[in-house]
């Protein structure tokens, strides 16, 4: 009797109308038309609405309404975090980010170290730091004859942005021709 009446209860969340569960699908197709979202995001999105939205919720509630926003947003075919992941990545990697700021994004959205690691292992720093420099003017990219306190400038720039002292040396020190050949090559 024990096992049964648990399963029952499993299955019959109290407090969780069928209102509420439309309300999760809508808010769920609502913020997964807008932007990509991984599954933290949609999760911690959907319980602090619905803790707005419906009063003296429980937190039962709370996780079975996110059970459900998330196992909606996969059956659309919306919500993958290896895809998520993936996206996340080439567009850092054009945007200038290093692979180590990267990653640390990609925990801060909720996504696991074997899923980040699997995407990142695509991700180019030199090119990624060649972006960088053009997008703020450096190395080959600056229009300025450069001193030694402006290459000096540049070099702790590109280092906060988690680049390796040897990329970022390397990248200061190339001329505008070599630096588009890597652009569009990807060697280094």
């Amino acid at each position: 009797m024990n096992g049964e009446g648990d399963e029952d209860e499993q299955e019959q969340p109290t407090g969780v109308t069928p209102r509420m569960l439309a309300w999760s699908r809508n808010s769920t197709l609502y913020r997964l038309s807008r932007r990509m979202m991984s599954e933290r995001e949609l999760s911690d999105a959907i319980k602090r609405k619905a803790k707005q939205k419906f009063e003296d919720i429980s937190d039962e509630d709370l996780r079975v309404l996110a059970t459900s926003a998330l196992e909606f947003g996969k059956t659309l075919g919306a919500l993958n975090d290896q895809n998520y992941a993936e996206t996340k990545v080439r567009s850092g990697v054009r945007g200038g980010r290093s692979k180590r700021m990267i990653q640390r994004k990609l925990q801060e959205k909720g996504i696991d170290a074997e899923t980040a690691s699997i995407a990142l292992e695509d991700a180019d720093d030199p090119r990624a730091a060649l972006a960088y420099a053009r997008k703020r003017g450096f190395g080959p990219y600056r229009r300025d004859e450069a001193d030694e306190k402006r290459i000096t400038k540049e070099l702790s720039s590109l280092a906060r942005q988690g680049f390796s002292l040897e990329i970022c040396r390397r990248v200061v020190a190339l001329d505008r021709d070599e630096a588009d050949e890597m652009m569009v090559g990807a060697t280094f």
